[in-house]
């Protein structure tokens, strides 16, 4: 993390250097530079550490509407040093990422920015990637993407599938899948139906805002018994989805079990959950891994999303979580060529995840 002390000296430098060339432009046109570089009354006039206090308060679009006031504030709101600052501060807080949203920049704590750093575009960057500004800037439908979007309500498609998997669904106090299904008023269950998965079943469908049906089946690393044992005395099993290296204590998968294949050439789109738990003490090779292998291009189609679900138990003031851009660089998401969202939710209220079911839906194909 940038100290404070740092930002404010960057905004000092350019702060004397924007005022040192207004001295200069006033001296060659009369021959006679100002007293004092502002006078009266001004958020121009007060000290560099209090406007820059001022500024950490403000949000991202106050902060442009700031620098549209003067070439002053153009100057100070465009310093790179201070967008660094803000993203370093910020996304620890942010409750979702994807791959439209990742930083693209080198975010190091140093105090300095070298060369390379001081070409990028920080406030560029940090407009592109925060949640509140991404809402923002969300894409409205022209009027006629809505008459397409009506013509193709009335044409009938098959229900979305999706396939839930990874370790958060197993190593948490509280059972996601449970708290999903008995919370109609998150996401109605809409039914039972036939088998549509030989060998898995059929999973559950549910409904999301009454009206958009879709299918997730469960794919557990082992059966009930082992989990369970494996969650109380903090075992790491190997996962019956993935086949491994013989003769081998390593973890890391290195295909899928044959008998899931047909269930990752069928699904749409895929859920991940992870265990955000900052106590965990396990580490995440073997999770990037396994999302890796399920996304083998052989197995299907590189365009089918993957929503990475940051679980923790229960929200609580005392209890901190994994932050999601973390997350999403411990797993490389990066590399991959599939579209990705990593979304913090809880298991106990299910905070965050109808952005997570709203995103996976839209990049699934759904006219929501």
């Amino acid at each position: 993390m940038l100290s404070r002390s740092i930002v404010v000296q960057s905004l000092r430098s350019i702060r004397d250097r924007f005022f040192d060339t207004r001295r200069q432009r006033n001296e060659q046109s009369d021959g006679q530079g100002p007293a004092n570089d502002v006078t009266g009354p001004s958020l121009d006039n007060l000290p560099v550490d209090m406007q820059f206090l001022i500024m950490t308060f403000l949000s991202p679009q106050d902060l442009c509407r700031l620098g549209g006031t003067s070439t002053y504030w153009r100057s100070m709101v465009r310093d790179p040093v201070l967008w660094k600052y803000f993203l370093l501060r910020d996304m620890p807080l942010w409750q979702s990422v994807d791959h439209l949203s990742v930083p693209q920049v080198k975010l190091s704590g140093s105090a300095v920015l070298d060369d390379s750093e001081m070409q990028l575009d920080y406030m560029a960057e940090y407009l592109r990637v925060c949640p509140a500004c991404r809402n923002q800037w969300r894409h409205q439908p022209r009027v006629f993407e809505s008459v397409t979007s009506f013509f193709q309500s009335l044409v009938p498609v098959s229900e979305p599938q999706f396939a839930m998997f990874g370790p958060g669904l197993e190593q948490l106090e509280i059972s996601l899948m449970n708290t999903i299904m008995r919370s109609p008023h998150v996401l109605p269950v809409a039914g039972l139906p036939q088998r549509q998965i030989d060998g898995i079943g059929s999973g559950i469908s549910f409904k999301y805002k009454d009206q958009h049906r879709f299918n997730i089946a469960t794919l557990y690393s082992t059966n009930r018994s082992e989990r369970e044992r494996a969650r109380l005395e903090h075992l790491n099993l190997r996962s019956k989805l993935f086949i491994y290296e013989e003769d081998s204590e390593s973890n890391i998968p290195l295909s899928i079990n044959p008998m899931f294949n047909q269930v990752c050439q069928a699904v749409n789109g895929f859920i991940f959950v992870v265990n955000a738990e900052t106590e965990r003490d396990r580490g995440w090779e073997e999770e990037s891994a396994q999302i890796r292998v399920i996304l083998d291009p052989a197995v299907g189609a590189v365009s089918r999303p993957i929503l990475v679900l940051s679980c923790v138990s229960r929200e609580t003031a005392d209890r901190r979580r994994i932050p999601c851009v973390t997350v999403a660089h411990q797993l490389q998401l990066s590399s991959l060529t599939n579209p990705w969202m990593v979304q913090d939710t809880a298991a106990e209220t299910l905070t965050g995840l109808l952005d997570g079911i709203d995103w996976l839906l839209r990049h699934s194909g759904v006219k929501l």
